[in-house]
């Protein structure tokens, strides 16, 4: 499945969005394997503070990584029960927690720019650039820099 394709406009690439904090991400849909209700997350001990848990999806033992924590935001007090998006790095599954999930957008590629220079650092070390939509800004997540925390802790061990 690829996540370009050509129109009269130019390339098009497709992202699924997600509101974290309240903040738009989009996430390119070639690395979305799937987008579930996480269920009986289980803590790892001596894990680093954004790690989640793990658990078990479809078979699976998906390491699940929190969003909020891994861009530095207060944890989520609402009540709201958060959704997961499950991505693949290296042939292991993650899941990334995040507060909802949105609509699958298709915007041009060449409408993406770099990361403005007032971007909140915490988001610019994660993005892969911006959208700039109606009265809104989308961060594309880049999810290998998402996950390069994950990957550090994972060789110290």
């Amino acid at each position: 499945m690829s996540n370009k394709t050509q129109s009269s406009e130019g390339a098009m690439v497709e992202y699924v969005t997600a509101m974290i904090g309240g903040q738009l991400f989009g996430l390119p849909i070639s690395r979305v394997q799937d987008v579930f209700m996480p269920e009986r997350v289980t803590r790892v001990p001596l894990s680093s503070r954004e790690i989640a848990g793990v658990l078990n999806l479809r078979g699976r033992i998906v390491t699940v990584v929190d969003m909020r924590s891994r861009l530095g935001l207060p944890r989520d007090e609402d009540g709201k029960t958060p959704m997961a998006v499950g991505v693949d790095l290296r042939g292991e599954s993650y899941g990334l927690l995040i507060d909802q999930i949105g609509e699958v957008l298709r915007l041009p590629e060449d409408g993406k720019e770099e990361n403005p220079v007032n971007l909140d650092p915490r988001m610019a070390k994660l993005a892969g650039g911006v959208h700039r939509l109606d009265g809104q800004l989308m961060v594309v997540l880049d999810v290998d820099r998402v996950l390069e925390l994950e990957t550090k802790v994972q060789m110290a061990a």
